[in-house]
Order: C-alpha cells, then sequence, then structure tokens
C-alpha cells in the first residue's frame, strides 16, 4: 500500500525511491509488526483474560502444566494482526503471490480461530469437529494449490526441486496439486502439534520463516538464482516482507510468550503459521528444503504418528507422552532445556538447509 504512495512522492522528493527496495521494505515490516504486537500486547492479554479465555490443560499431562490452566489463549490473533498489517502496508499489492499468502493464513487462521473459541469459551472440549477442521483445511490448502497451479507461467513453477543436485528436476504436472495439498496441511497441523511448550513453537516458526525469506529473495532474483543454480520465480522476492513481518510479528509475541507464558497462541495461531510457511516454501519450488528447515516439526509430528500407530497395533507406547516435547518433560527435562534444545535444533537445521542453496 506505501508503495504506491512512495512511488507517487517520488517525483516530489526522491529520497521516498528506496521504499522500492526489497531490503528496505522487509527492515520496515519487522519493524512495523514488532512494533505493533509489542504494542498491543498488554491491551490484548488484558483482554483476553477479561473474558475468561483461557487454556484448558490435559490432566494427564506433565503435572507441571497443571499451573497453566487459565493462561489467556487465542493469543495468535496479535501474531495474525500485526503481520497482517505489517505486510498490507509495505508490500506490492499488485503481487499475486502475496495475495496468495494472505488468504492461506487467513483462512487457516478462521479455522483455529472456531476450533479456539468453541474450547474456550463454548467450553467443548471438542472445539471444532476434526471432519470439518480437515475440510476447510482442504478448502484453503487445495484452492490455494489449484490457483498457483492455473495461473503458473513458467514450467519451474510446477516442478519438484531436489537439493544438492543442480539438474535433478521432477515435472509434477497436475500432482503439483497434491504435493502442494500435503504440504500445506501438513505444516499448518505439524506446527499446531509443536505448540505445548511456553515459546516452543513461535521461534522455530520465526527462523524456519526468516530462512524462506531469504529463499524467496534469491528466487525472485534472477541473477542470484542463475548463479545457486535454483529456480527463478519472478515475483516472488516480494514474499521476503510477509516473511519479515512474519518476523517481527513472532518475537513480539515471544516476548510475552516466553517461560513462564502470559498468553499462549492458540490454535489460530499455530495453524496459520504453519500453512504460511507450507504455501511459501511451494511458491519458491523448496518443498525438501523447507522439510529439512521445519525437522522439529517433522519430529513432533512423527513422534504423534508412530504413538497412535504403536498404540492401535501393539497396545505400547513407544514414547512416555506424544508429541516429543512432552516425553523429554515427563523423563524430567525442566520445561525451559525442552524448549531451548529444540530452538537449537532448529538453528542446526535452518543453517543447513540454507547450506543446500550452495551445496549443488
Amino acid at each position: 500500500m506505501l508503495v504506491w504512495l512512495a512511488e507517487y512522492l517520488q517525483q516530489y522528493v526522491s529520497g521516498f525511491a528506496v521504499v522500492q527496495y526489497l531490503t528496505m521494505r522487509a527492515i520496515l515490516g519487522v519493524m512495523t509488526a514488532l512494533g505493533l504486537s509489542l504494542w498491543l500486547g498488554p491491551w490484548m492479554i488484558r483482554r483476553l483474560n477479561s473474558l475468561q479465555i483461557g487454556q484448558a490443560v490435559r490432566d494427564d499431562g506433565p503435572e507441571s502444566h497443571l499451573s497453566k490452566s487459565g493462561t489467556p489463549t487465542m493469543g495468535g490473533t496479535l501474531i495474525l494482526a500485526s503481520i497482517f498489517i505489517s505486510a498490507l502496508l509495505w508490500s506490492d499489492l499488485s503481487n499475486r503471490y502475496v495475495w496468495v499468502v494472505l488468504a492461506v493464513t487467513a483462512i487457516f487462521g478462521a479455522v483455529g480461530w472456531v476450533d479456539d473459541y468453541r474450547k474456550v469459551v463454548e467450553n467443548n472440549s471438542r472445539g471444532l469437529p476434526a471432519r470439518w477442521k480437515y475440510f476447510w483445511q482442504s478448502v484453503g490448502g487445495l484452492g490455494a494449490a489449484y490457483f498457483l497451479y492455473s495461473t503458473a507461467v513458467s514450467p519451474v513453477e510446477t516442478q519438484l526441486i531436489f537439493p544438492f543436485f543442480k539438474n535433478a528436476v521432477l515435472d509434477l504436472g497436475i500432482f503439483y496439486i497434491v504435493l502442494s495439498y500435503f504440504v500445506v496441511v501438513g505444516s499448518s497441523n505439524a506446527v499446531n502439534l509443536t505448540d505445548g511448550l511456553d515459546g516452543l513453537a513461535i521461534m522455530p516458526t520465526v527462523m524456519v520463516g526468516g530462512a524462506l525469506g531469504v529463499i524467496a529473495y534469491l528466487a525472485g532474483n534472477a541473477n542470484f538464482a542463475e548463479y545457486l543454480h535454483i529456480p527463478y520465480i519472478e515475483g516472488a522476492g516480494e514474499l521476503v516482507i510477509f516473511c519479515a513481518a512474519l518476523g517481527g510479528a513472532g518475537l513480539g509475541f515471544l516476548w510475552f510468550n516466553t517461560y513462564p507464558a502470559q498468553v499462549f497462541m492458540g490454535d489460530v495461531g499455530a495453524l496459520a503459521l504453519g500453512a504460511a510457511l507450507g504455501i511459501i516454501a511451494v511458491i519458491v519450488r523448496h518443498e525438501i528444503v523447507f522439510f529439512i528447515m521445519g525437522g522439529v516439526f517433522v519430529m513432533e509430528t512423527v513422534s504423534v504418528i508412530l504413538q497412535v500407530g504403536s498404540y492401535k497395533l501393539t497396545g505400547r507406547r513407544i514414547f512416555r507422552m506424544a508429541p516429543l516435547h512432552h516425553h523429554f518433560e515427563l523423563k524430567g527435562w525442566p520445561e525451559p532445556r525442552v524448549i531451548v534444545r529444540f530452538w537449537i535444533i532448529t538453528v542446526m537445521l535452518v543453517m543447513f538447509g540454507l547450506a543446500t542453496l550452495k551445496l549443488r
């Protein structure tokens, strides 16, 4: 929005030309989202407290979690509000990728909001029934995938790229829609499963989002893309602004969500942020690298799958409790230790994922 204003004012004051640069707008996006989340956070926490929108805690979980009962939840609305305001202010709104990411984030955020609302306001322990949750997630994921497939202007936009190999690509054709659907919906639910400890999900989300922003910048620049032998996706660089806004909003939320948390993200934040990461990875054609960088999300999801599968097939549990972070808590790890160690793992995985851009 402000890009158009700056372009108009540029004819009177040449200094406004700096707003045309992606790097400058990314910096402004981070600062705007961070400032908004820090400014609005205390008000939102007070508001949630006054409405008695508090987290319900499982009585079969770690005993240390019982004290968290009643802590305000649905704080993900703070993250989403900060992201949307910042992205709309600093992005080029004529870019179709910006609108795709915003739409997916909004749809999945709405699904999470309904689920949270039914749980904490209507006291319905089931929340949004699983079939309806996955239905609306599927609508969002398939809709975005079909739009991207139908509007693709070059073959590379629907090819699967393999890291470590310069010319290893797979033409997906119509299966591009299937892959994109699973990446978006799978990522959304993986982040949601990870969101179980104070700050555990938001920091990996910020780190992976930042790395995807770097990839988007490189993929959207023909010279960098050619040099690194990665697909050139015209217009993908504009997603740097969204990733920057996500990083700023996430760090602002972490100010209040760090141990011991004053507010929880809730499904409204986790489902939306996971889907946002997934659709960005799809657009920049780095799904496999995203899978690597989001290894913590993958481990958490796999632990649940293994736990449920093992119990149904053998009647035995592999882990003391799933998702994986609860397993380590029940082994005696203090909550901050679990959180920070998962952060460290994410740092290493993100660095490895970015290294694959050069190791080809």
